[in-house]
This record gives structure tokens, sequence and C-alpha cells, in this order.
């Protein structure tokens, strides 16, 4: 099963990567409504009681919901924030550092536990439901720079999926931090598949029982379900990508040659103005396609 899941995941990659570079109010959307799901999902894993909706009105509209705690809005407001981080520090060839490690988990706990945010525990701590208790303090700093390291590194030359469950259960297993771990290993599993082009794999609350079973599992030397759960995540989050990008394609877009015979510009013009992202635009095998709503408001920008 998972050998036929991580197939249809490399063939739905290689269909979105063939669209690039997508839309860009498409990909505004999908950027907008994945991070919702995902500050959403992340936040109740650990027990925050924001609903989606609720998480919805505090990021969107500054809302304050009556009978929720302070907490529970930081840990929302700061949740959107590490994920804006992530996008300032992403690139194809980004290597793992230790500061980004830091200044992901600070954003995590910014308010809320000022005295830990962005610094290794200093003492032992034992997880509730795990089966496992995590490594000494003292091995924490030395432990942390062998995790980077193997990160980069890849020694195993294991697929991006596979490779991202393993560095999400070493992170979680040294559990650096007294608070926040959660949080931040899946910040981190997503930093390391966004790098590849892969949309974030939002880790359902409704899969929290599997999710921490499979933890469990792994602890064990058995990374098959957590694999498998996380592949799942990464599948759907292609689907919904894929599904909006097909629905934008057959409602809107058409090659740049159709637009050229209703507007003053030639194919060619047409063609450096989407290279250049003056027009939204995207490639779709060796063809450009665009709207003629795009068009019309590069007009109107110019005039």
């Amino acid at each position: 099963m998972l050998n036929r899941i991580l197939k249809r995941i490399e063939e739905k990659k290689r269909k979105i990567d063939k669209m690039r570079p997508l839309p860009k109010a498409v990909l505004s959307h999908l950027q907008e409504y994945i991070s919702l799901e995902w500050t959403y999902n992340s936040n109740a894993i650990e027990g925050n009681s924001l609903t989606l909706r609720e998480t919805q009105l505090v990021l969107q509209q500054g809302i304050t919901i009556k009978g929720k705690s302070l907490r529970e809005h930081f840990e929302a407001k700061n949740h959107d924030k590490a994920i804006l981080y992530l996008e300032k520090i992403i690139t194809p060839k980004y290597k793992l550092k230790e500061v980004d490690v830091l200044d992901i988990h600070a954003l995590v706990l910014d308010g809320i536990e000022e005295e830990f945010k962005g610094r290794y525990r200093n003492g032992q701590v034992r997880i509730l439901g795990a089966n496992f208790v995590p490594p000494n303090a003292l091995k924490i700093s030395n432990l942390m720079g062998e995790f980077i390291e193997w990160v980069n590194k890849n020694p195993e030359k294991l697929d991006h999926v596979t490779l991202v469950s393993r560095i999400h259960h070493k992170f979680v297993w040294i559990h650096p931090f007294f608070d926040g771990n959660g949080r931040t290993g899946r910040l981190l599993m997503n930093l390391l598949l966004m790098r590849q082009g892969y949309p974030p794999a939002v880790i359902l609350m409704n899969d929290r029982k599997k999710y921490y079973d499979a933890l469990n599992r792994a602890n064990k030397g058995d990374y098959s379900k957590l694999t498998l759960v996380i592949a799942q995540a990464v599948e759907r989050s292609l689907d919904i990508y894929l599904n909006a990008i097909s629905q934008e394609i057959d409602e809107n877009y058409v090659p740049l040659s159709n637009l050229a015979k209703k507007y003053p510009y030639s194919q060619e013009y047409l063609s450096l103005l989407a290279r250049q992202g003056k027009i939204d635009a995207f490639k779709q095998n060796r063809n450009w396609l665009s709207t003629e709503r795009s068009i019309e408001r590069y007009i109107k920008n110019i005039s």
C-alpha cells in the first residue's frame, strides 16, 4: 500500500511541476487555505480548542474568541508567523541550520513561554502516552548537531517522503525543548518538503490517535506506519493543489495565441510579460496560458 501511495505522489508531483509557474491568484489562495488548515490542525493535535472557523477569525480578522484562552490565541498567531518565516528562508538548495530550528521554536512559543523559547531544555522530561523517555538534557546539543548533519546529508538516500518521516521522528524522539516540540517538528518536516517543491503535509486532528500510534511504533524501529500517515497527508495536499489548478485551467486560462487575437499585443510580447511575471500565467507543456482578466489588469496598470 505504501509503495503505491509513494508512486502516486511522484506522479502527482510531476504533474504540478509541469504546470509551473503556477497562476499567482491560484497559488495565493492555496497557500492561504493550506496555512489555515495547517495551523488549526497542528495546534488542535496539541490540545488547542479553537475550531477551524475560530482560527480563521483570529488570523484573518484579528477577532478575540470569547471563552478561549489567551494562550490559544497566541498559539494560532505564532504558528501562522512561523509559516511565514519558513516561506521567507526556503530555497531549493536550502540546508537545515540550527539557528533556524531555534528561531522557529522561538516563534511557536513567543509570548507563551518566554523563558524557554528558542532554547534547548536543561532538564529531563517525560511524555504522557509515549513508550520512551527522551534523552538526557546534557546530550541535546550533540544530538541536534548529529540530527542536522543527518538531515542535510541524507546518508541512506531516502526518497523525500520517507526522509521527512524519519526526520520528524528523530526530532520528536530527541525532544529538544520543554514545550512546542510537536508543532516545531511538523514545521521542520514541511520546511524540508517545501524545499523540494511539495505543498505542506497537514496531519489532521482526526488522525491524531493514528499519528501518535505511528510515532510510538517508530520508537521501536518500525517506521512504516508513520511514513504511511505522512505520505497520505502529502498526497491529500497534492490533490488539493491539482484540483484547484485544474478548475482554474478549465474555467479561465487559455493559450496566449488566443489572447493575442483579442488584444493589441503579439503572442511573443504576451509571452515576455508572462516570463517577467507581469501577467498571471503558467506554462503547460510548451505553451503559456493566461486569462482575459489578467490582460485587462495589465492594461489598466500601465494606462
